[in-house]
């Protein structure tokens, strides 16, 4: 059956992201969304916020890895919150 998912797209190793429920902080919400990569969990997410009326996001994606996916979810919070206090509305200058 393997076989058939490699040939069909559907690979256990998929680098898709499934994303966490949204959380929102300070006025921004985010959202986890760590995808698997070599056997692990990448750490990832989107930030997002309303500015001037205009729906604006942000996407991350970061070197660390986790070996669960709970794991790696957490820490991808926490890394949004920390880009949120360290940047707030400037990440979403271009």
């Amino acid at each position: 059956m393997s076989f058939w998912k490699s040939l069909f797209g559907g690979s256990s190793e998929s680098a898709e992201a499934k994303a966490s429920a949204s959380v929102e902080y300070n006025g921004f919400t985010i959202r986890a969304a760590p995808y698997k990569a070599e056997g692990q969990y990448q750490t990832a997410g989107t930030i997002e916020k309303d500015v001037g009326g205009v729906r604006k996001e942000h996407k991350f994606i970061r070197a660390d890895r986790h070996a669960g996916y709970d794991d790696a979810v957490e820490f991808s919070l926490a890394k949004a919150r920390q880009i949120v206090d360290q940047s707030g509305e400037r990440m979403f200058d271009k």
